[in-house]
């Protein structure tokens, strides 16, 4: 099958077509490097099944020949990027997912969108299921990315129910791993490399807050399976193992070698809990996450020991 992922210059988006590749398919990837960086795929420019068109899926979107899916990963999704550009993630989330739900459309292919756990806002239901509509301020800081991916999901089921398009939809919670960027104030990488710095770690609120995390390689199995699957509706791909913010931190602690320990105020409408139910992927893909946290720590740890000597960029806020 030949498809389409947009976003492939992202962290997200380049492991996704590894997995495609892999699978024997020839992949398309999309990006207009707004966020991403094409060093995520540059170890794929030699593979003939693999073409790059570097190009903004907020206008028309185009490609030649016959295209059997369409994964739209495409979007601003790091707590800084957010911050910075919160016009392109409504644009992207809305005009975007209209262009390339066109162009699947246009091709007769399946459409995959992803989404994320953040259509839940701050939960007052946990775990959070498929079934929960969410707490979301849609004019919070926060906002710009909730309501950009709801409505990309509503978007894609008009699709589905006007068009009868093949849809999937993928609500996917903390993810962590290899080609995360130093900067993206996504708790994980900025605990790790405050750490390998040798400088504060820095919790914002209390800590008590908890995220479920994901470990890369885990979450494109789940959205593979769930592409290849009949399932339409929104599907939760995350890992239900729940730890605090503290927790967190004082993993990496242990794993990196001492260091203090920071507070800073909370982020308006930062959520206190979030936990996946994966029922309905237990059930329905035959996936369960398989990696857990202190292994993929010591992973996404290594990784971040190759590259932090490159690396010159300042810390961000966390989610």
């Amino acid at each position: 099958m030949k498809v389409l992922i947009t976003g492939v210059a992202g962290f997200l988006g380049s492991h996704l077509c590894d997995r495609f590749l892999a699978g024997g398919h020839e992949v398309v990837g999309m990006d207009n490097f707004l966020t991403g960086s094409p060093g995520n795929f540059a170890h794929l420019l030699g593979d003939p099944r693999f073409h790059f068109i570097e190009h903004d899926v907020t206008n028309f979107v185009y490609i030649d020949g016959e295209l059997g899916g369409v994964l739209h990963f495409a979007s601003p999704a790091s707590p800084v990027n957010r911050l910075e550009k919160p016009i392109q993630t409504l644009k992207v989330g809305s005009l975007g997912t209209h262009r390339t739900l066109g162009l699947a459309r246009a091709k007769g292919a399946r459409y995959l969108l992803a989404s994320t756990s953040e259509v839940y806002g701050n939960p007052q239901v946990h775990p959070q299921s498929e079934g929960y509509h969410g707490n979301v301020d849609p004019v919070g800081p926060r906002g710009v990315y909730e309501e950009a991916r709801r409505f990309a999901e509503a978007m894609t089921m008009a699709y589905h129910r006007y068009h009868n398009l093949d849809t999937r939809i993928a609500r996917i919670f903390n993810t962590y791993g290899s080609r995360m960027r130093p900067d993206d104030g996504r708790v994980v990488s900025s605990f790790i490399v405050q750490a390998l710095r040798g400088e504060p770690i820095t919790i914002y609120g209390d800590g008590s807050q908890t995220r479920s995390f994901t470990y890369i390689d885990d979450l494109v199995e789940g959205i593979y399976r769930l592409f290849f699957s009949d399932r339409v509706e929104p599907t939760n791909i995350g890992n239900p193992g729940e730890f605090t913010i503290c927790e967190l931190a004082e993993l990496v602690i242990a794993k990196v070698g001492a260091t203090p320990v920071i507070h800073q105020p909370l982020p308006e409408d930062d959520p206190q809990f979030r936990r996946p139910d994966i029922s309905v992927a237990r059930e329905v893909l035959g996936w369960e996450p398989r990696v857990a946290l202190d292994a993929g720590l010591d992973r996404t740890i290594e990784y971040f020991r190759g590259i932090i000597g490159e690396s010159a960029f300042p810390l961000s806020p966390v989610a």
